[in-house]
């Protein structure tokens, strides 16, 4: 498909003649199936991109975030919210300063001192950012992997780790990190069903009970949404999962990739027999479950970025001076694109 007419197309007339946009765009790029090249005849066309705040944004009242065009499914961050939003390592985003060369529609020198120095905003936070988003996205099909070929201890160890991965996201999110500590784990069970089963040891001070309540409201959402059977429609809700399942696998090839290597590589070039032998239904049963050679790649995949996150020569946090003069330059430019 050629993007750079589909780009120029009236389509998409509003990149041109919306004042925030037009020349103060200074990324433009593939996103989805097409920037990660899993997609097939079915896919949507994707565009992310990142332009510069206005004067008044800087200067005065104004206040602007994105620009979504849903008819085209076009996404545009202005350059302060994307800062905020890579400082977090978050997946949708951090992956737009990966893609391959030819994946970018507009590439201004703006956006290249962007692209140049990307490097800023990887951080050991990419562990819980990425591992939330794995988990939030595929908690059921997580589930129906564990319900239907896992002994109860390894079920109890799954569901284990995706409660502490939501639990570590809620409490940095609602910056209570320093006012509890949470420790769950598995052990021998009282239970006569059960081998093991899942324990908390917790420690709470100065906790406001509304954050307790939703704490734990947390937790529970996670074990109900393992409990769940769900009624599916097979063929729907296969391609569906595999979907699904394919692209937990590539998040968790993405987080490597930032953990092992301080790389962002958004195009799988390399791994996309893999993907796709997912997304094909390939390691589906025939009663619709998972098999366990996807489950065991999974659990591969979940001990490695745990190794990765603690021999990562990523920091633990990103160095905010340097991120500060580097936003405040590239704003000081912004304000010149208005007056040329």
């Amino acid at each position: 498909m050629d993007f750079i007419k589909l780009m120029n197309s009236a389509e998409y007339d509003f990149l041109r003649s919306h004042p925030r946009l037009g020349g103060r765009i200074i990324l433009l790029g593939l996103g989805g199936s097409h920037a990660y090249g899993t997609a097939n005849e079915h896919s949507d066309v994707d565009f992310r991109g990142i332009t510069m705040n206005l004067p008044s944004d800087l200067l005065g009242l104004t206040e602007f975030e994105q620009y979504t065009d849903t008819a085209t499914d076009t996404v545009i961050y202005s350059f302060n919210k994307i800062v905020k939003l890579l400082l977090e390592c978050n997946p949708n985003t951090i992956e737009m300063l990966g893609l391959d060369e030819q994946q970018y529609l507009i590439k201004t020198p703006l956006g290249q001192e962007l692209l140049d120095n990307k490097s800023l905003f990887l951080s050991k936070r990419a562990l819980r950012s990425f591992g939330g988003y794995a988990d939030a996205q595929l908690r059921r099909l997580q589930n129906a992997i564990a319900r239907d070929t896992l002994p109860q201890q390894e079920r109890e160890e799954h569901i284990r780790r995706s409660i502490r991965n939501a639990l570590e996201d809620f409490m940095q999110k609602n910056e209570l990190s320093d006012r509890a500590d949470v420790r769950i784990y598995t052990d021998r069970s009282q239970h006569p069903d059960f081998e093991t089963e899942m324990f908390i040891d917790a420690e709470y001070r100065h906790l406001p009970l509304r954050d307790y309540v939703n704490m734990a409201g947390t937790m529970n959402s996670v074990i109900r949404d393992y409990d769940k059977l769900g009624k599916r429609n097979r063929k729907k809700d296969d391609n569906h999962l595999n979907k699904h399942a394919m692209h937990l696998i590539r998040l968790f090839l993405m987080a490597l990739d930032i953990l092992e290597r301080g790389e962002i590589r958004t195009h799988r070039t390399d791994d996309m027999e893999l993907l796709r032998s997912i997304r094909r239904g390939d390691f589906q049963k025939k009663d619709g479950t998972f098999s366990e050679e996807f489950y065991r790649l999974l659990s591969d995949y979940e001990r490695r970025l745990e190794l990765a996150a603690v021999h990562t020569a990523l920091p633990d946090q990103p160095d905010m001076e340097r991120i500060g003069r580097f936003v405040e330059a590239m704003n000081r430019k912004a304000l010149d694109l208005q007056v040329r």
